[in-house]
């Protein structure tokens, strides 16, 4: 069966949870910009947690499904709805065949993973069902999501069935994850950082610089990277560094001065000078940040970072196990 986008907004995009083992080949990560989002709403909706959905950047999507379907969406401060019922996030929602879903433009944030019962059925490349929009391959053709376009749904699981009985008359389920799962937007947010290893190339305090000072988001941002403006990061001296492996979450500093933060669509090896690393579970914060936003660092240690990843996988464990009361 088939979705139809009625209007397909800014950009839509499918995402995945990526591609992994393609690196050394120059392959980029990829997929959506907050995985654990997109995890724990295709849990929601009954399917596996690396099945395929949409990552909408602006709002501005309208769908409209052949058949019915369960939907969950998790990130920004957006509104959608199922025809007149607003789907507040993080909550499952039952779409008749027929019938429009819609997600306008946030007023926070700027992104949003929208899970579908069955999933999207793109095409697997190199492992992975997701858009990568720079090279212009997987998704749908490598690019996003088009006005009027249909694309392809895999079938209903036995879990999305069994939810899409019990909401035929509530139409929206009363229960959600925890609210910082759904809900990763936040207003001046502060991202944690561990240290990078060309730290020695920058000037004396450039580090107490970078997480005592605020830095605002450059309009020229975007899947592959946040640019941001502020305090000039200086280097000690002017060397050419040999290039190197780098990683979502890696903050390079380049002849400029102006940090950038690297997200999944980033490069694999890089040549300026890598000043921090964003921690994992915070990457979902600087997936939301939009042009203009402010965002401050702070350092923790390397088993802070270990610490905190490890009790959300912890957590996560525990709401797989809690949601198969919903699906029985």
């Amino acid at each position: 069966m088939n979705a139809t986008a009625i209007r397909a907004g800014f950009s839509t995009s499918v995402q995945d949870l990526g591609r992994t083992g393609s690196r050394e080949f120059g392959v980029s990560a990829g997929g959506a910009l907050d995985p654990h989002a997109l995890r724990v709403a295709n849990l929601l909706v009954g399917n596996a947690e690396s099945a395929a959905g949409l990552e909408v950047t602006f709002g501005g999507l309208r769908l409209r499904f052949a058949d019915d379907r369960i939907v969950t969406w998790c990130g920004g401060d957006f509104e959608a709805r199922i025809g007149s019922i607003v789907l507040p996030l993080g909550h499952p929602g039952l779409v008749h065949g027929g019938e429009d879903f819609s997600i306008e433009s946030p007023a926070i944030g700027c992104r949003a993973w929208l899970a579908i019962s069955g999933g999207i059925d793109a095409p697997i490349v190199l492992g992975s069902r997701s858009a990568d929009l720079k090279s212009g391959f997987g998704g749908l053709d490598g690019r996003p999501l088009r006005d009027g376009e249909e694309f392809p749904l895999g079938k209903n699981s036995d879990h999305a069935a069994t939810l899409i009985e019990k909401l035929q008359a509530p139409r929206v389920a009363p229960w959600k994850p925890p609210h910082n799962w759904s809900s990763t937007a936040v207003r001046d947010p502060s991202l944690r950082f561990i240290r990078g290893s060309d730290l020695n190339h920058r000037a004396p305090g450039v580090i107490d610089t970078f997480r005592t000072r605020s830095f605002f988001v450059s309009p020229d941002s975007d899947r592959m990277g946040v640019r941001l403006d502020g305090p000039r990061l200086e280097r000690s001296y002017e060397i050419d560094l040999v290039s190197e492996a780098v990683a979502p979450g890696t903050v390079q500093v380049p002849p400029s001065g102006k940090p950038i933060l690297l997200l999944n669509d980033c490069q694999t090896i890089g040549g300026y000078p890598k000043l921090a690393h964003v921690i994992t579970v915070d990457l979902p914060i600087a997936a939301q940040l939009r042009p203009g936003d402010t965002v401050r660092f702070r350092e923790v240690s390397l088993a802070d970072a270990h610490r905190a990843l490890n009790e959300r996988e912890r957590d996560l464990e525990q709401f797989r196990c809690g949601l198969e009361s919903h699906f029985t």
